[in-house]
């Protein structure tokens, strides 16, 4: 582990979609700036712990030397992403779960210390992202032990990550709203015409 890191956390990349506005490609594999978008995650998170996990249910070769341990979901059928962060929270082997996902390689390692510095002030509660108005749920750190609950919510039918955790105790860590950080390269679009992490100014 790093030594000062404000929070130790295992760490999932969400890479399982279906990819449908990328026409059914694995976000994660897509190239963006010269290599793939796993690997601008990579490499600012692999500094940052040695328990590294990336959700996905394909291509599980290509995504190996990004991970320490790969996950996949429990149901066929590419069933959200809610689905990925319970078999992460399954499978981490530290006391928190902090989640990115793999569409967004603008991330830094200031906002993932931010993260975990808020999550350390009350580690009983998850820390979600809130971007202006707008909560990013798959921005967030994680208790393990909300697993349980989490699943109950899952067999009660819930899908969205933001609904379940709502009653089981969040903090927000507010980013402004255009914060570049958070952008998910998410279309064909969007991967074609962001602006480079270096040339961003933070």
């Amino acid at each position: 582990m790093t030594v000062n890191a404000p929070l130790p956390c295992s760490i999932l990349l969400l890479a399982g979609g279906q990819g449908h506005r990328m026409g059914g490609r694995d976000k994660g594999l897509l190239h963006w700036q010269g290599k793939p978008l796993v690997a601008h995650l990579h490499a600012v998170v692999r500094p940052l712990t040695d328990d590294l996990i990336i959700s996905c249910n394909r291509n599980t070769e290509q995504y190996r030397p990004y991970a320490d341990r790969l996950v996949a979901d429990g149901e066929e059928g590419y069933p959200g992403p809610f689905a990925g962060i319970l078999a992460g929270l399954a499978t981490a082997r530290y006391s928190h779960l902090l989640v990115l996902p793999c569409d967004a390689p603008k991330v830094d390692a200031p906002l993932i210390q931010a993260m975990r510095a808020r999550a350390e002030q009350d580690p009983d509660k998850a820390v979600l992202i809130r971007r202006g108005e707008q909560w990013e749920p798959l921005f967030c750190v994680l208790p393990i032990a909300f697993l349980p609950s989490l699943q109950n919510a899952w067999r009660a039918g819930e899908r969205s990550p933001r609904r379940a955790l709502m009653p089981l105790g969040i903090h927000e860590l507010a980013c402004a709203e255009h914060d570049p950080r958070l952008a998910n390269l998410n279309t064909p679009d969007l991967l074609t015409s962001a602006t480079p992490a270096a040339d961003i100014q933070t």
